[in-house]
């Protein structure tokens, strides 16, 4: 592709979903200055969405596969910037797990690949949007969190699986300008257009810093422009909305419900429909870092709710005349009791779905009604965990002291003896508490939180896990006892990792 002008060409994949829909339509208004070339899969709904833009003067839509080398080779030739937002996303892809580790690890690879096989590699800038549900249940105490703390996904989370590795994969890629930005919950306008059993998923008391979908699009335009410096690149940042976007999952309820003319969710759910643990979310201690550099944010929670008012389906504003009894009994029950909901586990005794979200049917059984639940609002001061090292030390001072240092806390050790003093991106080698040996940047181990690839994501041995590794025990004892012995049959675990 011939590069048109003085512009630069950026490469966006997920064009037309809801973040990088919205990124499409930032870099629009800025085409004095960019080329777009973006990757459409060509099914139907994208297509209606991305058809009208074919003829527009600097935008190229390429309809193909992510999954394709050489579709995505064509579009990355000639690129300056790659924005790669595209993937299957939860709660899609619960239910195709199979594609979405072919999708979402194998998009990365080829894109990677793609970007090494141009004449100038050196120059082109990757932005991967990777995810919060990297690091898992963040349930109070632990609801504050920064890059660098333990990567923790969720029991049965094949979504986190894949963009774990997936960042993993862009961190040690060997690229000269890099960056992984994890994002958190996508707050859009069609919110309410469909229920899943996922809401289900999601603890009462969990904690949410959200981002519009309107600034995460704007974020991601703001990337390419050329007063970024480079030392924002080679980094993991958090993406969130700061103070204003901070929430519970309880609060964020009872105020969307009464958007919608309902006074008391509580009248439409019952409180034991709600899992208690195992879902990721947690607010950003360093969320603001990256504003620093893309300044991205605008309004707060309460004004998107109001937008949720004005944009929800005409069936959820009819809510407020329907009685609460017939809400929940219609349609928020049988939501419930889908295959993935906490009720279909409940009735059909599923041991293991049971374990990872409740702990044991005993505890579901405790689990009070609303009349005698108790809104504890998590600390405003932000707990900072260990990292295991001298973290006062500038980055560039960095040294083999400070990785075995890193490494003890993590329960193994550091077996390379010297490395270059600032050097993050040569790899050295490692050995996990379970005696497997290992390759890893200290940017993935310091930086990232990332560990042994053996251990981590599969086989979810959390329990073992933390009896050997201080540093993850930090986020694993807190949400669970010490004598509990979670067990996930082989099945399960097999299936992951196939």
């Amino acid at each position: 592709m011939k590069r048109l002008n003085h512009k630069k060409t950026v490469f966006l994949t997920g064009a037309s979903g809801n973040m990088g829909y919205e990124g499409f339509k930032q870099l629009l208004d800025r085409r004095d200055r960019y080329n777009i070339v973006a990757l459409v899969l060509p099914t139907e709904k994208d297509r209606k969405i991305m058809t009208k833009y074919e003829k527009e003067p600097g935008v190229k839509i390429v309809w193909g596969d992510l999954t394709n080398y050489q579709d995505v080779l064509k579009c990355v030739e000639g690129a300056d910037y790659v924005l790669h937002v595209g993937g299957l996303v939860s709660p899609a892809a619960d239910y195709r797990p199979s594609m979405t580790t072919k999708v979402n690890i194998g998009a990365i690879r080829n894109i990677i690949k793609a970007i090494k096989a141009q004449p100038n590699p050196d120059e082109i800038k990757l932005v991967y949007i990777g995810t919060v549900a990297e690091t898992g249940d963040r349930n109070p105490p632990i609801h504050w969190g920064r890059t660098g703390d333990p990567i923790k996904i969720s029991i049965y989370d094949n979504y986190a699986i894949t963009k774990t590795i997936a960042e993993r994969e862009v961190i040690e890629s060997g690229l000269k300008y890099w960056v992984s930005l994890r994002q958190t919950g996508v707050l859009y306008s069609g919110l309410l257009n469909h229920l899943d059993p996922i809401m289900f998923h999601e603890p009462v008391n969990g904690v949410f810093e959200w981002a519009t979908a309107r600034d995460s699009g704007r974020l991601l335009a703001n990337a390419c422009e050329d007063d970024i410096p480079d030392d924002f690149w080679r980094r993991i940042y958090n993406i969130g909305g700061g103070e204003k976007y901070r929430t519970t999952n309880y609060e964020f309820m009872q105020k969307s419900f009464q958007a919608l003319g309902m006074n008391d969710f509580r009248k439409v759910f019952d409180l034991n429909w709600f899992a208690t643990r195992n879902f990721h979310g947690q607010w950003y201690e360093d969320s603001d870092v990256l504003e620093e550099y893309l300044h991205f944010r605008s309004g707060s929670v309460d004004q998107f709710i109001n937008e949720l008012k004005a944009n929800a389906p005409f069936s959820m504003k009819l809510a407020k005349y329907v009685p609460s009894f017939i809400i929940k009994k219609f349609i928020m029950e049988p939501v419930a009791n889908k295959e993935l909901g906490t009720m279909y586990w409940i009735k059909n005794n599923d041991k293991d779905r049971i374990s990872a979200f409740f702990g044991t049917r005993e505890e579901w059984d405790k689990i009070p009604t609303w009349d005698n639940f108790k809104f504890v609002e998590p600390s405003k001061q932000p707990i900072r965990l260990n990292h295991g090292y001298d973290e006062s030390k500038p980055k560039s001072e960095l040294d083999i002291v400070d990785m075995k240092a890193a490494a003890e806390y993590r329960g193994g050790k550091c077996l390379s003896s010297k490395m270059v003093k600032g050097d993050l991106a040569t790899k050295l080698q490692w050995r996990c508490a379970f005696e497997h040996e290992f390759e890893a940047s200290p940017t993935l181990i310091l930086l990232g939180g990332h560990w042994c690839p053996d251990c981590f994501p599969a086989p979810w041995n959390y329990d073992e896990e933390a009896k050997r590794n201080p540093f993850f025990a930090q986020v694993w004892y807190p949400l669970h006892d010490k004598n509990e012995n979670n067990y996930y049959s082989k099945d399960i675990i097999q299936d992951i990792k196939s």
